[in-house]
């Protein structure tokens, strides 16, 4: 991970750590280990949201609700999987045999998890001062470039349409399935008890969008 350190501009003190952030649940059952990254990628998640908000507060002087969306397109799945991948953190991804043949280093969704728990684990190393720097280092060039775009609020669009036409607006979860650390929801999105689009994702806020982007597309060939 040397070269890894070097790109981030950090000096770690506790190795162990940044072994755990990259460590997915199928290692470290297959080598009887005692954690893997999901309990950093939670702290790490965190983190990211804070620092942004930071970030954004100081700034930009927009309201509330356009910060959140604007810190949404920076901290969403599409961004962190980025961030990841520009930083080549899949070849640091640890994985049981089992899962490497199906692929599962590769997964979006996990590259996208794992670049969450390093920062959790250089929060808890190295402090927030340190783990705030490297954040900044990564995003804000993408928040400066306005030829770059990671998230759109499908969900946002449709609420804003439904208003519009003056018509009720569901989501409902349809389906959970898989273990604890891997679960995938579908979600259904109604207009007027009519199902206009179905999502999967995730988490059930993935789902809710690419349920809306269908409904959004459904309503675009009929007009």
């Amino acid at each position: 991970m040397e070269e890894l350190f070097k790109k981030l501009k950090i000096k770690p003190k506790d190795i162990r750590l940044y072994q755990t952030a990259f460590s997915h649940s199928s290692y470290v059952n297959e080598h009887k280990m005692k954690n893997d990254y999901e309990r950093l990628e939670f702290l790490g998640d965190a983190v990211l949201d804070l620092v942004m908000a930071d970030y954004l507060y100081n700034h930009y002087s927009d309201r509330e609700g356009e910060m959140t969306k604007l810190r949404a397109s920076y901290v969403c799945e599409n961004a962190n999987y980025f961030y990841a991948t520009e930083l080549g953190l899949q070849k640091y991804i640890l994985v049981g045999h089992g899962e490497r043949k199906e692929g599962i280093e590769v997964k979006k969704a996990i590259v996208a998890d794992i670049f969450e728990a390093l920062m959790g684990a250089i929060y808890l190393d190295l402090g927030y001062a340190t783990v705030r720097r490297t954040l900044l280092n990564i995003v804000v060039p993408f928040i400066e470039n306005p030829n770059i775009s990671f998230f759109y609020d499908y969900k946002s669009s449709l609420q804003e349409f439904v208003q519009t036409e003056q018509k009720s607006l569901d989501y409902e979860l349809v389906k959970e399935e898989g273990p604890a650390h891997d679960k995938v929801f579908t979600v259904e999105v109604r207009i007027d008890n009519i199902t206009y689009g179905k999502g999967v994702g995730k988490s059930k806020k993935e789902a809710e969008q690419n349920a809306a982007k269908k409904a959004l597309d459904k309503m675009a060939k009929k007009r």
